[in-house]
């Protein structure tokens, strides 16, 4: 059985400690255009630009940076580095749902199949985004320690990938507003003064808004409630406290995620850039593993209101 590396792109939000922590050796970087017009490459460690300063110019600027997804080359050149040395590889992209990352690393691996005919390329679509590629990979990783193959490991992520939730706190609404990638949004949007959008997962990759709650404490008890009746087997898990510039909420929901439900392990960390540069600066959400998505978000949409309509 031919060892594997697992290559995640840069959505990932895994900075350099965490991929030290699970063997993650390299990402693949894609692109983004600055405010000013200059094109760079996202990367998860914040070389070019402290986190701090990019969500503070959102905030303060409303500045818009626009991702794009990288080239099929740069791509091939990643994978390239593991196929020559003897090792498959397994990448994790970010949902096809918001993206064309997908689409660009599956040609990368086609194109090299021809060179390396012995090697294996595996890309799986996450359907999400940020920390819950986080967990994904983390899973992955134990599955490789435990001597799974890349096939078992791709075939996990592919039947359970839509267990993997979101949920907490989002009141700066300028730019989901502006990119499109959250549905259901049109239909709150505008009467938002004040108040949180409650989004989590669709089964087709994208955010989609289930409920508006008025007020931070209320948001996050909100969360907690739904995040009790969604998830399964909490102290098994590394839950993750994802935010873009919201330390306190994020902070705060630590403590109310540890109390609730006593996950194994809980990381806070910021939204890389790439997510980010879409999200802005107003999120604070936990990442974590749960009851699989329903069709249409019903279920989730039903369990939401009802907590929403107890507030």
């Amino acid at each position: 059985m031919a060892d594997f590396v697992i290559i995640p792109d840069a959505a990932c939000s895994m900075t350099a400690d965490l991929r030290e922590r699970f063997g993650i050796p390299d990402y693949i970087r894609t692109r983004i255009t600055w405010p000013d017009g200059s094109n760079h490459d996202t990367t998860l460690d914040w070389e070019e630009i402290s986190a701090d300063d990019y969500y503070l110019s959102m905030r303060e600027h409303k500045a818009l940076y626009k991702t794009g997804v990288g080239s099929i080359d740069a791509a091939a050149e990643v994978f390239e580095r593991y196929l020559k040395i003897g090792l498959d590889v397994l990448s994790i992209t970010l949902s096809t749902g918001i993206s064309g990352t997908f689409s660009v690393f599956t040609k990368a691996a086609e194109q090299l199949k021809e060179k390396y005919p012995e090697r294996k390329v595996i890309v799986v679509d996450s359907l999400r985004y940020g920390h819950a590629i986080t967990q994904m990979i983390i899973k992955a990783t134990e599955m490789k320690e435990a001597g799974s193959t890349i096939e078992e490991v791709a075939a996990w992520i592919e039947a359970n990938r839509n267990c993997f939730h979101q949920m907490g706190v989002m009141d700066d609404l300028f730019f989901l507003a502006r990119t499109g990638r959250v549905t259901n949004f049109k239909a709150f949007f505008g009467t938002l003064v004040g108040v949180n959008a409650m989004g989590d997962y669709s089964r087709e990759g994208i955010s989609e808004v289930l409920a508006k709650i008025k007020g931070k404490k209320k948001a996050l008890d909100a969360t907690i409630e739904y995040l009790k009746r969604t998830v399964v087997d909490p102290e098994d898990q590394i839950m993750f406290i994802g935010h873009t510039m919201k330390q306190d909420a994020a902070d705060i929901l630590a403590e109310m995620v540890k109390e609730a439900v006593h996950p194994k392990e809980i990381i806070i960390g910021r939204v890389d850039m790439s997510c980010g540069a879409n999200i802005g600066p107003g999120m604070a959400v936990v990442f974590y593993y749960g009851k699989e998505a329903s069709e249409g978000l019903a279920e989730e949409k039903k369990i939401m209101e009802e907590i929403a309509n107890a507030k």
